[in-house]
Order: C-alpha cells, then sequence, then structure tokens
C-alpha cells in the first residue's frame, strides 16, 4: 500500500503466547469441552458442531482453552502449516498436535491469521519440511521463526483483515444456511418415509398440517410388512428399482484408438462433503475418451456416491444430489472417480427420495453393515446394497409431490455455493495482494463489496 509504513520481525516476535495443546483422547459424547484437533481446521474453518469432546478438568480447561481471536497451527502430518482463526468459540480445548498463537496488544490477530494462508508463510513452511515425505512435522519454536511483514500500525492490519473476513464471514454464512437448507429437506424425508408422519395423522383423524390436497395422496391406515408396518399400498423394494448405476473412472490412458475428449472435472470421495456448500473449482482434471464421456457424464439430477474411502473415522456411501445449479458451476463435462459409482434415477422425481434417503442411511450408520476392507482402505459392498436392502416405496404421485417440495431447497443451496465459489475466488486474488502490500486498501473495499452485496 502506496505510503504505509511496514514492519519486518519474526512471527514468533508478533506473539503474546505460543502453546502446545492438550494430550487425551476425543470423545463422541459431551464428557466436558469441545477437543479441537488437526482433523477439524482441514478445511481451513472450523464446524463446532462436528467437533468431539473431552474429558479435562478445571485447570486443564484453563491452560488450553480456546479465545475468540487464537490462531491453531498444525505442528505434524500432511497438514503441518495449516492453521485456522477462532471465532466465537463454545467452551473448547486444542489438542496436542497443534499450536495455539495469542497476538501481541499491537498486533490484529486475524491480521495474522490471514498472513498465515499466505504465499511467504508457506514457502518457509516448505523450506522447513524439506523431504520428509514419511511423517511431515516442525516445532512450534520453528514455524514462529517465520518472517513476518505487517503494515506497523494495527488499525491498518485490522483494515486488510476486516476485507478479508467480510468474505470468509459471507462464506461461513451461506454454509450454514446450506446446513439449514439440508436439514429442511432431511427432516421432511423423515417425516413423510421414516416416521410416516401423513399417515399416522390421517389414522388418527388429526390434522397433519399439509394442504388438503396432499394429505390426501396419504393412505389412511398400515399394512404388516417383513421390516414392520408401512402404510397401506405402499411397496417394499430395492435400490435398484429407481436407479441405473453407471461406473466411474475409465480415463483415455494410453490407448489412443480414439482421440481423448475435452477436459472434464472429476469427483472423488473427499469433494462430496463440500460440493453442496461450494468447492466445484477443487476438483481435478481427466480425459476421456468420447464415447466413455458420452456414457459417463454426470447430468442434473444424477447422484455419485462413494464406494471406497479410507481412514479409521470415515465410512463410505457419503452421496451427492447433481443439480443444475452445481453443474453450472464447473466450466466443464462432470464425471466421478473410479471409487465412486453415478447413479442415474429411472424417473426425475426419483432423485431428491433417492439422495434423502441415501443420505438418511449414512447419517445413521446404516450402511456400516455393507463396509469391508482395512481401517487404512474401506469399501462399500454397493452392488450387494442396492439389490438386497429393503426400502418402502411409495406411489410415485407422492414421490413427485416430495420432489416438489424439496427442489427449491436444493437449488437454493446451489445458488449459496455458486456464490461461494465466487467469494472463495475472490478471496484467494486479494489475500497475497493485501497481505504483500501490493492492493491498496480502497481498491480491495471496493471489490468485496461488490462480490458481497
Amino acid at each position: 500500500m502506496a505510503g504505509e509504513d511496514w514492519i519486518e520481525c519474526k512471527l514468533g516476535e508478533a506473539c503474546s503466547s505460543i502453546d502446545y495443546g492438550l494430550t487425551a483422547s476425543a470423545s463422541g459424547v459431551a464428557v466436558g469441552p469441545r477437543f479441537l484437533r488437526i482433523t477439524d481446521i482441514v478445511s481451513g474453518s472450523i464446524d463446532w458442531n462436528s467437533v468431539p469432546y473431552v474429558a479435562a478438568g478445571e485447570a486443564e480447561q484453563e491452560k488450553y482453552r480456546l479465545d475468540d481471536g487464537d490462531i491453531v497451527l498444525a505442528r505434524t502430518g500432511a497438514s503441518t502449516g495449516v492453521s485456522a482463526y477462532v471465532k466465537e468459540p463454545p467452551g473448547a480445548v486444542f489438542a496436542s498436535y497443534l499450536v495455539r498463537l495469542k497476538a501481541k496488544p499491537e498486533f490484529d490477530s486475524r491480521f495474522l491469521a490471514y498472513y498465515l494462508k499466505g504465499d511467504a508463510f508457506w514457502s518457509f513452511i516448505r523450506g522447513v519440511l524439506g523431504d520428509k515425505s514419511a511423517q511431515p512435522n516442525a516445532s512450534a519454536s520453528t514455524m514462529t521463526q517465520a518472517p513476518l511483514r505487517a503494515p506497523r500500525t494495527k488499525a491498518t492490519q485490522g483494515a486488510i483483515a476486516h476485507i478479508l473476513g467480510s468474505l470468509d464471514d459471507k462464506i461461513e454464512l451461506n454454509r450454514r444456511m446450506n446446513e439449514t437448507l439440508e436439514a429442511i429437506a432431511r427432516a421432511l424425508f423423515k417425516s413423510w418415509f421414516v416416521d410416516f408422519d401423513p399417515v399416522r395423522a390421517r389414522v388418527e383423524g388429526r390434522d397433519s398440517g399439509l394442504p388438503k390436497n396432499l394429505a390426501a395422496l396419504f393412505p389412511d391406515s398400515f399394512q404388516e410388512s417383513e421390516v414392520g408396518k408401512i402404510p397401506r399400498g405402499w411397496e417394499l423394494g430395492v435400490l435398484d428399482q429407481l436407479i441405473e448405476v453407471v461406473l466411474g473412472g475409465d480415463w483415455g490412458g494410453d490407448d489412443q484408438t480414439e482421440e481423448l475428449s475435452e477436459p472434464a472435472r472429476c469427483i472423488r470421495g473427499a469433494d462430496i462433503p463440500d460440493l453442496q456448500m461450494g468447492g466445484a473449482g477443487k476438483m481435478p482434471v481427466r480425459f476421456l475418451r468420447p464415447s466413455s464421456l458420452k456414457k459417463r457424464r454426470l447430468n442434473s439430477g444424477d447422484l455419485v456416491v462413494e464406494i471406497s474411502g479410507g481412514g479409521p473415522t470415515q465410512s463410505t456411501g457419503r452421496p451427492v444430489l447433481l443439480s443444475r445449479g452445481l453443474l453450472s458451476r464447473v466450466n466443464m463435462p462432470l464425471v466421478c472417480s473410479n471409487f465412486c459409482r453415478l447413479l442415474k434415477p429411472r424417473l426425475p422425481a426419483f432423485s431428491t427420495f433417492v439422495y434423502l434417503w441415501l443420505r438418511w442411511l449414512y447419517s445413521n450408520d446404516e450402511l456400516l453393515q455393507f463396509e469391508n476392507g482395512t481401517t487404512g482402505i474401506k469399501n462399500f459392498a454397493f452392488t450387494l446394497f442396492r439389490s438386497s436392502y429393503k426400502l418402502c416405496m411409495p406411489p410415485l404421485e407422492i414421490l413427485e409431490a416430495f420432489d416438489q417440495q424439496v427442489s427449491p431447497l436444493f437449488d437454493k443451496q446451489q445458488a449459496n455455493g455458486t456464490e461461494n465459489d465466487i467469494l472463495v475466488a475472490l478471496r484467494n486474488t486479494l489475500l497475497p495482494k493485501l497481505i504483500s502490500g501490493q492492493l491498496r486498501l480502497k481498491d480491495a473495499e471496493r471489490m468485496a463489496a461488490e462480490a458481497s452485496s
């Protein structure tokens, strides 16, 4: 920034404290405060709802407590150097493989958080790690030797952080809104097709809360089935009756009998959690033969399911629904990897029903019975699942009515995802220029305001 006085120092000189975290085991039960780990910050933001708990005494909670404005920094593994800014945390402490940084009063903590995402810091980290490919790691004292260049005044640091933060705050707002939209759709699915609330209301002579034309579509009694009572007239079936399956993968490879097609973006299992929140640009590019692309290209209403994944806590079977909004965010054809399966609904009305049914099964660990493999690589026995697991299938007219109810929720979700992709791209453009002083604050403020409006 022209005319602005910048100072140069070490990162550690900008910190009032640099601390290692608590060595303990995480728990899924609320036995104490939230327990932030490396895996909880790899996306660059923190979803506190997914952070586990830890049994910690009062002294430990005081020593390792996370406060608003703290920064956490990973010090081991493939994520060494990854960081996150702590904003309005619940009661929480941090794990031993993280380092907590607290900014000195004369430094803006969020500015330091953005510095940790910039080229200067990452160039330093790559130099520190060198060829430690087996198990990368760096001590807190080493990482905080990184060279820091910052505006001398805290006000200017804060102004830079505010511009970048306004974009990240909008991204986070969209993410939370998308979670709410998904929760509404999943709650409606559970009400109609798991708890059978509209049917129970008719059986008991109560108002279901649905418009009369919708309520009339549901039967007023139940019938016995091999899985228990189901609405009268509904049938038990299997997923194969609703979808056709296409294998993933099949890239051009060494076979040049056909010219390679235009490039295609490829959905991997790791991409699935982010796709309905943004992140379309993260997918790698693959090349397919024209005939293969014609068969494997994803279209609106298709679904992708992960069938092979890694890690002791990551289960397979995660689905993602491909909507028009998602496809429009990808600037080339879209396919899925050979660790996924492409599901093509036999009728358009099946799309949202199948997605939310799979999502409900996944969330309730119902798919674990079809998993096999090691703790390193888990496989989903999808062929067995889709041909044998019984689901309660309502008549087509109810599925069509359900699709009309939830499709607008997914359309809004994808609109938010499109906006997030734009905001992320702008933030990534502004960050290095602002952190290095190459861009004037007024120009950056204008660009951020236009993107957030």
